[in-house]
């Protein structure tokens, strides 16, 4: 690659994450509006959605994303003056999703105007495995390969302290349920079981490297999971605490091995449904410290993106 430093936009809040966590953000030029904080205060919001701000229930966004694919309508569009403003050389997109996220269709259909016509890097991980190898086809696509190596460096030993603490310690994996939608149900697929397992738990109702899917509560109420973790798609704590009655007021609710022993926490989704390597490795030593609190904890740098569900507050 030349000397010449790419200008790059990112259609993905995980690719802008591991940009930034990689030092590579000279070369981003347009974001997601859905793109980290600090991203969104430096960068161009390339790629916009018709429903920025909504105050809508889970079911009600789960009834307009899935109206919007069954028409075949896109909810995400792509700001075309500014993208045409930036002219970049490549464009990270994606092809894993085309409800939630702008996929590589409409990406395509956005840059077939453009003078110059841009690369287009499709990062779609379905495992955990391919998070990682996603850091390195960024950085290799900026000329700093060597970057990426260095920082799955660091994250892999963090997840081997991790590993090791739980086998030293003999701990027997623990029989879990990790939700990604509150109304309806909806049990967690790709990375999200394989960070379940490295953190000492096994998730039997989950979709390992595959989609996830809507789950009955009555298949929950039969598995009855010994931890439950809460960590709804795009809701932070509070916007779930928001929504939590609609599982407390479920029958059998009260007689769930996980909520007669206090092991009922929420989570804030990007520790597993934003695919960036390293806040999926923050998810990992989460969830080993609420599996596991006998022999580890959650990092306290991280204590405030997981909590408790504190049954004295909430109303049945």
């Amino acid at each position: 690659m030349s000397d010449i430093m790419p200008k790059v936009c990112s259609f993905l809040p995980a690719v802008t994450q591991m940009i930034y966590d990689m030092g590579l953000q000279g070369h981003l030029y347009g974001i997601t509006f859905e793109c980290p904080d600090n991203a969104r205060q430096e960068k161009l919001k390339v790629v916009r959605c018709m429903y920025e701000v909504n105050h809508m229930s889970s079911k009600e966004i789960d009834a307009l994303f899935s109206a919007s694919k069954n028409k075949g309508k896109k909810l995400y569009y792509v700001d075309e003056p500014v993208l045409k403003g930036i002219e970049p050389d490549i464009i990270f997109t994606q092809d894993i999703c085309d409800v939630c996220q702008i996929d590589m269709a409409c990406t395509s259909v956005a840059v077939a105007h453009l003078k110059k016509q841009p690369e287009l890097v499709s990062i779609s991980p379905s495992s955990l495995s391919d998070v990682f190898d996603n850091a390195v086809t960024i950085a290799k696509a900026l000329g700093k390969e060597e970057l990426a190596y260095r920082y799955l460096g660091m994250l892999n030993k963090r997840i081997d302290i991790v590993i090791d603490t739980l086998r030293v310690s003999k701990v027997l994996p623990k029989r879990v349920m990790l939700m990604e939608w509150l109304q309806p149900i909806y049990n967690c697929g790709h990375w999200i079981p394989h960070q379940i397992g490295y953190a000492g738990g096994i998730d039997m109702l989950s979709n390992p490297s595959g989609d996830s899917i809507v789950t009955q509560w009555d298949k929950i109420v039969r598995y009855d999971p010994e931890v439950l973790v809460i960590a709804p798609c795009g809701f932070t704590i509070d916007r779930t605490l928001e929504e939590i009655h609609l599982l407390t007021k479920k029958e059998g609710w009260d007689t769930l091995n996980a909520v007669q022993n206090n092991a009922v926490f929420i989570a804030d989704f990007e520790l597993f449904t934003q695919s960036s390597v390293g806040t999926l490795v923050d998810g990992i030593e989460v969830l080993a410290g609420i599996f596991h609190p006998e022999v580890t904890a959650v990092p306290p740098s991280l204590s405030h993106r997981v909590k408790r569900l504190d049954f004295q507050k909430v109303t049945l």
